[in-house]
């Protein structure tokens, strides 16, 4: 027999909804946002959807924010 997991928390869905709300935002965002850019990357310039700028843009900044929230503090 395999135990049950626990219910999750009103917590715990509220955080789940609001990432899933954000998440569809987010698409809803880039996909309206289909027109070129002249984007200035670290090692050149070229034009670009700015679909891939928003989700570079999105990802680089989940992925500092994971790195910040996992960060120990110091004694």
């Amino acid at each position: 027999m395999s135990a049950k997991p626990a219910p999750a928390s009103r917590r715990e869905r509220l955080r789940t909804g609001l990432a899933f709300g954000l998440g569809a935002l987010t698409v809803l965002f880039a996909v309206v946002n289909l027109d070129e850019v002249e984007v200035s990357w670290i090692i050149g310039t070229w034009q670009t959807p700015l679909i891939v700028v928003i989700i570079v843009s999105v990802l680089l900044g989940a992925a500092v924010g994971w790195l910040l929230a996992r960060r120990q503090p110091r004694p």
